[in-house]
């Protein structure tokens, strides 16, 4: 099994980015999955639609485990015969800003790693971008 570890900063304060994380409406703005039901409610079973692609019906299924507002969130990620744990770590910084840590773990084949590791980056620079919107 791999893990995936990622941080990234954002100049945009906690509780603003918390918002980003979890308001369906606005992953969707971010995320490449364009529908959802997204809840952060500890138990809440949620799906994420995006179109599909070659060999994937651009489904995820997920149940919120953690939800520590603003400082931590952590959710099942069910996909291709995969379920993964997807978990957010929040720290306020000095200047008002937040850094976050997004850890992927029960990655159990190479191809997910390497997907998981392109759509993560990829919504990265997406949630940049609504954080500066909203």
């Amino acid at each position: 099994m791999k893990s995936l570890s990622l941080d990234f900063h954002f100049h945009s304060p906690i509780q603003k980015v918390w918002f980003a994380l979890t308001d369906s409406a606005t992953l969707s703005k971010w995320m490449f999955f364009k529908e959802n039901d997204f809840q952060p409610v500890v138990g809440h079973k949620f799906t994420l639609r995006m179109e599909p692609a070659a060999g994937w019906n651009g489904v995820v299924e997920g149940e919120v485990l953690i939800v520590e507002e603003p400082y931590r969130l952590s959710y099942t990620w069910t996909s291709l015969g995969e379920e993964n744990t997807v978990t957010w770590t929040l720290r306020e910084d000095e200047n008002g800003g937040t850094h976050v840590h997004l850890e992927q773990t029960g990655i159990s084949s190479e191809q997910a790693f390497h997907g998981a590791t392109y759509g993560w980056q990829g919504m990265e620079q997406q949630l940049e971008r609504v954080l500066s919107e909203v």
